[in-house]
């Protein structure tokens, strides 16, 4: 009991715990970001973007960010203050008044997740359409054949020393006619394929490296010859599933040169951790005398693509025509 008569020394012992815990928590978050570049903080875990599309995906990333924090911040905030000032030390009442049947809280409670979820929805649907958007020609085309365990590319390109026509090779027989109607024409093209144990030669990475010219529009046609795979180029942003039977395609512009990273995104099987290459995006003119090295090694032509479109997806195409 404190000299004027109040009981206080309940709160004091609280309040020291709190300032602890605060202070602990403060040094905790400085001590795991000594390491830390806090140049890369607004991007919240996301790579450097080395497309023109990144940009449009890492703001989704950012303002989905953005929603969960401002969540967070109001439900943090209301049970720190219901813990506070409705702890029974400070009111003496055995049972507080309980709220029941209040119907403009439980709107509330039903409104405002509704809103919060529509406004995701349609960012994310507005982002997905145009990232899907296959309007624009591209400037390049390449088939990226998914297996176990590792990837081809089949450069669709008019390649000197390499004859044919993409668009009647069947080897691409799997590829539906939507997508070889951007093919140029007499398309000989050349193509590179790995393993598991295939390595860059200048970093060491493993994988084979797929390379793709800076500033150019590149179509990527995506083909399984086995399972369900995802090809994913890390600092793209951007992932999707190669799919046997299906044929899924997007397409990005690299606007940064490097060597860069890329694996399957989907558990394929025992070595799908081994499914891994490399993407080398060079000026167009180094571009041009890549292909004509695939060349003059041999490798005209295509692989095959994968497995041929299901009488499903075939009915689909049908119906969408």
């Amino acid at each position: 009991m404190s000299p004027n008569g109040s009981d206080r020394s309940p709160r004091r012992p609280m309040r020291r715990k709190l300032l602890q815990a605060m202070t602990a928590g403060l040094v905790l978050a400085t001590a795991t970001g000594c390491s830390y570049n806090w140049e890369d903080f607004p991007r919240l875990g996301m790579p450097t973007p080395t497309t023109e599309e990144a940009p449009r995906i890492l703001s989704l990333w950012q303002g989905s960010w953005a929603a969960a924090l401002a969540v967070g911040v109001l439900v943090w905030g209301l049970i720190l203050w219901s813990a506070m000032f409705h702890r029974r030390s400070r009111t003496k009442v055995e049972v507080p008044p309980q709220t029941r049947y209040n119907m403009p809280i439980e709107a509330l409670y039903t409104v405002v997740p509704l809103i919060i979820v529509s406004v995701l929805f349609y960012f994310t649907a507005r982002d997905e359409t145009e990232l899907l958007s296959l309007d624009k020609k591209p400037d390049v085309t390449i088939n990226v054949v998914g297996f176990q365990w590792s990837w081809g590319f089949n450069y669709i390109e008019n390649v000197e020393g390499s004859t044919g026509n993409a668009k009647t090779d069947q080897n691409l027989d799997a590829i539906p006619d939507r997508y070889k109607d951007a093919f140029p024409a007499n398309a000989g093209g050349v193509y590179d394929v790995g393993t598991p144990a295939t390595r860059n030669p200048q970093t060491g990475n493993p994988g084979p490296t797929l390379w793709l010219p800076e500033g150019k529009t590149v179509r990527f046609v995506l083909t399984s010859r086995d399972v369900i795979h995802s090809f994913w180029v890390v600092p793209f942003l951007m992932k999707q599933d190669v799919i046997p039977g299906h044929t899924n395609a997007f397409q990005v512009t690299p606007n940064r040169q490097g060597t860069f990273l890329g694996k399957c995104a989907e558990l394929c099987g025992v070595d799908h951790s081994r499914m891994l290459f490399n993407v080398k995006v060079v000026s167009p003119e180094r571009y041009e005398q890549h292909l004509k090295d695939l060349a003059k090694k041999g490798q005209t032509g295509y692989i095959p693509a994968g497995i041929a479109q299901t009488s499903h997806e075939k009915n689909r195409e049908t119906n969408n025509l």
